[in-house]
């Protein structure tokens, strides 16, 4: 792919500005080149493989089989493969990253699989059989996560990554489904910060206006790529 040629850097000088596209796409461009030299399976022709009115996705969490002693995503594998692999095509799991709340949408490190339900070997055993969907959950990442804490401990380069607001900013007119204050005080150093976070004080809004920001995701979905997500599901952006 080559970025200059593609849409790709009017939409980012839409959003930021000409120079800030210019050298976006240049970064972007390096990452793309890396990735396709070290993955060039995912160029062969017929990747990814067109869908059809013969596929399904069936959506689970992975804990929805259990047995004792056995990593859950494991167990999960043995079911569905023994019950519906040539009937289910496509298989969406529920956020498997390691995370504080929200049932997996407060994810802690979005390229970790949580201990609890396996690695990503066993995420690579389901994709022999199905299709796989991952969310990807960028609206937000939870407070336990590293990058917000080095955003409170003013580590570089996560000082920008969130959104602060002066509180006594008018925010009236700003709507959301939820009932939560929209900013959140924290302590950064001797200093009180108010932070945006639409869902819930654990969920910490990312601040796309930093392009540093754009880029640091767009090195999660490459990630996604690599360990076999052939579609994802763009969790709550807004």
């Amino acid at each position: 792919m080559n970025t200059a040629e593609t849409p790709f850097q009017e939409i980012l000088a839409f959003l930021y500005d000409a120079e800030t596209a210019q050298h976006v796409c240049k970064e972007l461009q390096v990452k793309l080149d890396h990735f396709s030299q070290i993955h060039p399976e995912l160029r062969e022709p017929g990747f990814p493989r067109p869908l059809t009115q013969a596929d399904n996705m069936l959506i689970t969490y992975g804990d929805q089989v259990k047995e004792p002693g056995r990593p859950l995503l494991r167990s999960l594998a043995e079911f569905l493969e023994a019950q519906v692999e040539g009937w289910v095509t496509n298989l969406h799991i529920l956020p498997f990253y390691p995370y504080s709340s929200d049932d997996g949408f407060s994810v802690i490190d979005y390229m970790r699989v949580d201990e609890r339900l396996g690695t990503w070997e066993d995420i690579g055993r389901l994709s022999q059989g199905f299709g796989l969907m991952f969310d990807a959950v960028i609206n937000h990442i939870s407070s336990q996560s590293t990058w917000f804490k080095n955003y409170l401990q003013r580590i570089s380069p996560y000082i920008e990554y969130f959104i602060e607001v002066a509180p006594a900013q008018d925010l009236s007119q700003v709507f959301r489904p939820r009932a939560l204050p929209l900013l959140t005080a924290v302590q950064v150093g001797q200093e009180t910060r108010h932070i945006w976070t639409t869902f819930s004080p654990d969920q910490v809004d990312l601040n796309y206006a930093n392009p540093q920001v754009l880029l640091e995701i767009l090195d999660v979905l490459l990630f996604y790529l690599a360990n076999q997500a052939r579609f994802i599901r763009l969790d709550r952006i807004i």
